[in-house]
């Protein structure tokens, strides 16, 4: 059974914002390590009734970060759960880190937690709690789906 070295959660700065950031980067970076190298076509299976699955965890992901924090607009968020057929693992876990890198380009102008993120967008403390409790929670899915795949465990 495949496992990793678990990753302790992060020290960081002693500000707020120092904090906030460096746990959503690191539970970003948990789901990303869980998704990638999954195998086809297991990573696009549904182990629970509801149609989750690995793949679908990131590519909603995907979709909650640049919703939150570049400003697109998703008009049906049940759809974000399931990547295109032709979208390989690769193509997928890209995105993702794209968006972040994106996203973390807008939060390295933020210097007010209280201040909107971008124009008519929500305060930048709510939108980094939110993301971040967003990411753990698919997160702990993803380490159950994976586990379940192929026996990787560990963060």
């Amino acid at each position: 059974m495949p496992r990793r070295r678990d990753t302790p959660p992060p020290r960081t700065g002693s500000s707020e914002a120092e904090v906030l950031r460096g746990f959503l980067d690191y539970l970003r970076t948990s789901i990303a390590a869980k998704v990638e190298g999954a195998p086809e076509p297991e990573v696009r299976t549904a182990a629970v009734p509801s149609g989750t699955n690995l793949l679908g965890l990131l590519n909603h992901l995907t979709f909650v970060e640049r919703a939150m924090f570049l400003g697109d607009k998703v008009t049906d968020w049940q759809a974000t759960f399931r990547a295109a057929p032709e979208d390989s693992v690769a193509e997928v876990v890209d995105r993702y880190r794209s968006a972040v890198k994106r996203a973390n380009e807008v939060l390295d102008g933020c210097a007010d937690l209280g201040a909107p993120v971008r124009r008519g967008g929500p305060g930048l403390r709510w939108a980094l709690t939110h993301l971040i409790e967003e990411t753990a929670r698919h997160a702990g899915h993803a380490d159950i789906l994976r586990e379940w795949i192929d026996g990787s465990t560990g963060r």
